[in-house]
């Protein structure tokens, strides 16, 4: 079993891409936030507050401006920042993010079928605790990911109702992040 799986208590993860929509995520009933968004100067003082609020917080290494994305900028997030884990589409930061003790989500865009064996055979590789396809309006994929991987499946991207939140989870996902903070209540 991945330890993701026990941390996700609420199946709907905030994905926040703006800032002044941290408060927003953390009075909402989800208990996992993705940050996609904040800088060098203010994502210690973000993390923190989720934190502080009782939840777990993945940062998206490619959207923090003025830390780089790459082992370095992993290392420092990992020792100064401290969030729960890393979010990211590189393989190398993935293994980056575990060999500095943190956990990992590896997000891969599913754009052809071919996408869906590269990317299949880049979690094999960097071994994420969890995957995120993209988009994730797709039941049927996600239902052929969860045959193909024993990693847990996190659906986000393109997604605006309850509804597909809920045709993701039939399909086997462990969770659904969701950029529109009316799914987060």
């Amino acid at each position: 079993m991945y330890p993701i799986v026990d941390l996700v208590d609420h199946q709907t993860i905030a994905a926040v891409q703006k800032e002044e929509d941290v408060q927003l995520a953390i009075e909402s009933r989800v208990n996992v936030i993705f940050l996609l968004t904040g800088s060098i100067f203010n994502i210690k003082e973000l993390a923190e507050r989720v934190k502080q609020a009782g939840k777990e917080v993945f940062l998206h290494m490619e959207f923090i401006e003025g830390i780089a994305a790459d082992r370095s900028g992993v290392a420092y997030v990992a020792r100064h920042v401290r969030p729960t884990g890393i979010i990211s589409t590189k393989s190398n930061l993935i293994k980056a993010g575990k060999e500095e003790g943190l956990m990992t989500i590896q997000r891969i865009f599913l754009i052809d079928r071919s996408a869906v064996q590269r990317g299949i055979k880049a979690v094999e590789q960097s071994q994420p605790d969890a995957i995120e396809v993209m988009p994730g309006l797709m039941p049927r994929i996600i239902r052929e990911m969860t045959a193909m991987t024993p990693l847990p499946i996190i659906a986000g991207g393109l997604v605006g109702y309850q509804d597909e939140i809920d045709e993701a989870l039939k399909a086997g996902a462990l969770a659904v992040s969701a950029g529109a903070s009316h799914l987060w209540m």
